[in-house]
């Protein structure tokens, strides 16, 4: 059964990457500066997470040592992230075929695998911490974008240039609500159900009969 999961993990992820490498669906992903920054993007590093649980049983020991708390691993998938976030970037892999190349492989092995061999090993409140600065950073490229008086990259026009800025910042509020009601509104109903046990299942206390 491992084998199946680990064969058809390796299948899909393969899939997904030579798809958004070949024509068409390369083609239109790029040819859209929104589809390029927030489809293919994060597709790509969507591939490095599928093949985390493939290589965390052969993963060194000393990579796993190193790796305290996830810290450095996630801050490697930061950095690689913001990196081909940056305009100058977008520019310089659509009109260089290596740098597009370098491009398709880094995102995956410094940015993906990272995060799903790190993202574990960081605690609560780090993932919390790392997760509200992500979201800070969609909102401040976004507003690069959409506030730009020109245009950014010369491979993009600027309508969607503005697109793009408008499409980080309207996802960066849909994490934000729904981080939101996840922790302050999900929290309650949580309690609620808690509070339907019966009283002889809490604490090993014993039902008080009348």
């Amino acid at each position: 059964m491992k084998k199946i999961t680990r064969d058809a993990r390796l299948l899909v992820a393969g899939g997904v990457w030579a798809c958004l490498w070949l024509w068409p669906l390369r083609g239109v992903l790029e040819s859209d500066m929104a589809l390029h920054m927030t489809v293919q993007l994060p597709l790509l590093i969507g591939v490095g997470v599928m093949l985390a649980p493939l290589l965390r049983p052969h993963e060194p020991h000393w990579i796993a040592d190193a790796d305290w708390f996830g810290i450095p691993g996630l801050l490697l998938a930061f950095f690689a992230t913001s990196f081909w976030m940056l305009p100058r970037m977008l520019d310089l892999a659509l009109g260089d075929a290596w740098i597009d190349l370098a491009k398709f492989v880094s995102l995956p092995l410094l940015a993906g695998l990272p995060l799903g061999l790190s993202w574990s090993r960081m605690p609560a409140l780090g993932r919390a911490f790392l997760w509200a600065n992500f979201i800070s950073m969609l909102c401040a490229i976004g507003g690069l974008y959409l506030g730009a008086p020109t245009r950014l990259c010369a491979y993009y026009r600027f309508d969607q240039q503005a697109t793009a800025g408008t499409v980080l910042i309207a996802i960066a509020i849909a994490f934000g609500v729904s981080s939101f009601i996840a922790v302050f509104i999900g929290a309650p109903s949580l309690r609620a159900k808690q509070s339907t046990i019966p009283a002889h299942h809490v604490h090993g206390a014993t039902r008080i009969r009348p």
